[in-house]
Formats: structure tokens, C-alpha cells, sequence
């Protein structure tokens, strides 16, 4: 169902339950949010749970500082106590730990859009409803094509260096292969930011020239129907949690 929904109305849902998740400073609803967000990309995007945990990993460093302080040390760092002092957190809940599933639901948050979107579809969307610039909209692209294709790469590389040495592909690198792998992937970047420059120049993209684009998908009922359905949950379970008790 995500990935077939328009990308504008899906990005304006991830981004309020990130500014919630940001304002709320209650644990029930951090962990409500990450829960949703892991649920929908397991039941809905089929993401598989092994990459699921993988994708976790760099949200989960990002905030296993207050998590460490808070629960094994049973201390607090400055910022997570001015942090719940400002929102009115619940004094009886570490402070540290509503940080860090904070930084898990913005960040799981974040990967239902990227893992439900093609890139294409929202950067033409982009162009035909928000009216960005051509050249800020393709260099966006550029961007959001990089990274999977620098793995790709890296994948290619891995496995020439495994069939040239005659042994089977680790499935992790080691600390030296990875080392050696950075000046190859390097080069690989540097021509391909190359040839995007050339691709600019090919296709036109100057400032201010009159551009015509192919007709896109226009938002339909359901992703208006998707959007007001999680916004409505959104508002439904911040309700339910700041409902003051008795």
C-alpha cells in the first residue's frame, strides 16, 4: 500500500510524526511511533526482518549514549534533563531513554519513506506540484541514486577481489579489505559525479529556461485517504498519552 502511494501526501505524514515524535517527550509514544514504523515496513513494505536490524543499527549508535547513561549507570547527561525539563517530560521516566527511542522513531520514521519511494516518482512530483527548480530536483536525485549505487559498486569490487584470490565472499569485509576498497570507491564516485555534471549540461537544466515534463501521476483519493487516516492516528494516540490520569 505504501509503495504505491503518492510520494508528496506520504513525505507531509512522515514529516508530522517526526515533529510529534520531536514535541512529545513522553516514552509510551516514542515507543508507539518506533513500533508502528517497524511494523509497517515489516507488513506492508515486506522489508525482511535480518535488514530491518541492519538499518536499525546507525540510530541505535546514534542514541546508545543516553541509553548506556540512563540504565546501566543510572545517571543523566545535562542535555536529557534540560531537554525534559523544557517539554515537560514525566520525571518518573529517564530522560535518556525517551532520547534515544526518540532518535529510533524519527529514524525508523524516516526509512518507511526512503524504502516506499522511488526516487523518480518524488523528484518529479517535486517538479510538477512544489515547482522546484529543475536543477535542484536532479542533483536530488543524483544524490538519493548514490548511495545504493556505491554499494552495488563496493559488491562488484568484493567479488572480483574474491574470484582473483580463489576464496568465497565474507559476508561483512574486514577492517583491511574495507580499507582497500576506499580508493576504488573513491575514483567510482569522482566519475560519476563526472558524468552527472556532463548529464546537466545534456539535458538543459539552466536556471529559467521554459521546460516541458512528462505527465505524472496526480494524488488520488486514497493517498488523501492514507494521509488523513495516519494524521488521524497520529493526533488520536498523542491524545490518548498526554490524557492526564484518573
Amino acid at each position: 500500500m505504501l509503495k504505491s502511494a503518492h510520494p508528496l501526501p506520504k513525505l507531509a505524514l512522515c514529516l508530522a510524526w517526526i515533529v510529534a515524535s520531536l514535541i512529545v517527550f513522553r516514552l509510551s509514544f516514542q515507543i508507539a511511533l518506533f513500533a508502528a514504523a517497524t511494523l509497517l515496513l515489516l507488513f506492508d513494505a515486506r522489508i525482511p526482518l535480518p535488514r530491518l536490524l541492519f538499518l536499525m543499527v546507525p540510530f541505535a549508535l546514534f542514541g546508545f549514549g543516553f541509553f548506556t547513561t540512563s540504565v546501566l549507570f543510572r545517571a543523566e547527561s545535562g542535555f536529557a534533563v534540560q531537554m525534559a525539563q523544557e517539554q515537560s517530560g514525566a520525571t518518573d521516566v529517564a530522560p535518556g531513554l525517551v532520547l534515544f527511542f526518540r532518535v529510533m522513531a524519527c529514524g525508523m520514521t524516516s526509512a518507511v519513506f526512503a524504502l516506499t519511494t522511488d526516487p523518480g516518482q518524488f523528484v518529479r512530483a517535486l517538479m510538477q506540484y512544489l515547482r522546484l527548480p529543475t536543477s535542484m530536483v536532479f542533483a536530488l536525485m543524483q544524490a538519493m541514486h548514490m548511495v545504493p549505487d556505491l554499494r552495488a559498486e563496493m559488491l562488484q569490487l568484493r567479488m572480483a577481489r574474491a574470484i582473483r584470490l580463489g576464496r568465497p565472499l565474507r559476508r561483512f569485509p574486514n577492517p583491511g579489505e574495507a580499507l582497500s576498497l576506499a580508493i576504488p570507491l573513491l575514483a567510482y564516485a569522482i566519475r560519476r559525479a563526472t558524468r552527472a555534471a556532463l548529464s546537466f549540461e545534456a539535458r538543459g537544466l539552466q536556471p529559467g529556461r521554459a521546460r516541458t515534463n512528462l505527465p505524472q501521476p496526480s494524488i488520488r483519493r486514497t493517498d488523501w485517504a492514507l494521509f488523513f487516516f495516519g494524521f488521524g492516528v497520529l493526533i488520536a494516540t498523542s491524545t490518548i498519552i498526554l490524557m492526564p490520569a484518573g
